[in-house]
């Protein structure tokens, strides 16, 4: 490996300008639900991967604000691929800033977005910027994409992203670290969304109480039997978070339903909760159940392909006197799509806390070290062992 100390020292250097940068992306709003948002900040990315070298394009999206591809300028045929995965799109609606405002005091900079995942893509930005002005081309041709619709299920993105994916020999996700000591994902839970409903019998409250089928009390039933299911120790979670049902308070409710969040860690437990869901049996035998969804993203497993890229994340971490852990995440990210098809380490963003919350921020000094980390990464050899050889496809721009 080149000198990792060159390396860390060169970001460093570019401390003040990567703050600039990040806190000209923190300041354009990119909620997910507003397409027309995502376009400035996905020009600003394109304009610094211009200046390293990259030729990019966008890629439009109907519902979204559309995906960012970049590839080097100059490509050799032949040359193996990797992906870095992010997206420009955030939880916070338009205005936040006016009661969350941008803040850099010390070495934290707080405000929405800045962790989840805006932190991670200047991250990105200067890695590969880091690679081009110390003159280290790495072996596999970097791949980026950037989508705008992660946070809304990556419903667009997700087509590319698994073509992507199935080229490159391994994929680095710019999603945020874990936890106060900034653990790398190497893991993540899979995520199903269902919607069970409930059809009863519509009677008279006062006048007929007996000669309805409360679709209401029906649905009770059945999220106790949805809730125990949940089994911490097996890594599986199931939550009812909303519940709509009935016409009027004097009429036995003809309809219910319910909407459930459920969080497997392995592709088997997702196989068998979704059919135990799907076979969900009502308890009055005039009432009739459907249900409607799916697992919507697959879990990220600990394969052994992952492993190896942890493992080598861990010697590269090593060669610049960082020391680096791995955790399993309860959410999802683009990195379960892409660990279906190459080996992936997620989790590469930034080091901070808050995601979601109004005290979301990111630590700056560990901004530094997590850029020259996946400069490193991405010098490293691609090894043979961590992957079944892409397909021979070559990706365009």
């Amino acid at each position: 490996m080149n000198d990792p100390g060159q390396i860390l020292a060169h970001v460093r250097a570019q401390r003040d300008e990567m703050i600039g940068l990040l806190a000209d992306l923190v300041r354009i709003e990119t909620p997910s639900d507003v397409p027309a948002a995502q376009g400035p900040a996905l020009d600003l990315l394109r304009a610094h991967l211009e200046e390293s070298g990259f030729r990019c394009r966008h890629l439009p999206g109907r519902r979204s604000g559309g995906m960012l591809l970049a590839l080097p300028h100059r490509s050799r045929k032949g040359q193996p691929r990797q992906l870095l995965l992010g997206h420009v799109d955030t939880v916070w609606p338009m205005g936040t800033l006016e009661t969350m405002p941008l803040r850099i005091a010390g070495n934290r900079i707080e405000g929405p977005g800045v962790y989840d995942m805006k932190g991670g893509l200047v991250q990105m930005l200067f890695a590969l910027r880091a690679l081009v002005e110390l003159g280290l081309p790495p072996e596999a041709e970097p791949v980026v994409f950037v989508n705008s619709d992660e946070e809304t299920g990556s419903r667009e993105s997700t087509r590319h992203i698994v073509r992507f994916a199935r080229c490159c020999h391994r994929a680095f996700v710019m999603e945020p670290s874990l936890g106060p000591t900034g653990k790398l994902k190497t893991a993540r839970k899979g995520v199903g969304r269902f919607t069970v409903h409930v059809q009863g019998e519509p009677a008279h409250a006062g006048l007929d109480p007996g000669g309805g089928v409360s679709a209401i009390l029906e649905l009770s039933h059945q999220i106790q039997h949805l809730f125990e299911w949940n089994d911490p120790d097996g890594g599986i979670s199931l939550n009812v978070g909303k519940v709509e049902g009935g016409t009027s308070v004097n009429v036995v409710a003809p309809r219910s339903s319910a909407e459930v969040d459920l969080r497997v860690p392995t592709i088997e437990a997702a196989r068998r909760m979704e059919r135990k869901i799907f076979h969900l049996a009502p308890r009055h035998p005039g009432a009739r159940i459907t249900v409607e969804g799916g697992i919507r993203r697959p879990p990220m497993e600990p394969t052994p392909r992952n492993r190896g890229l942890w493992e080598q994340a861990r010697q590269v971490a090593a060669f610049l006197s960082l020391e680096i852990e791995e955790g399993t995440a309860g959410g999802a990210s683009d990195g379960n799509t892409a660990s279906l098809y190459t080996a992936t380490l997620d989790g590469l963003g930034a080091v901070g806390n808050g995601a979601h919350a109004r005290h979301e921020h990111i630590l700056i000094d560990a901004m530094l070290e997590r850029t020259a980390l996946l400069a490193c990464l991405l010098l490293a050899p691609v090894r043979a062992s961590l992957t079944a050889a892409p397909a021979n496809r070559r990706v365009h721009a």
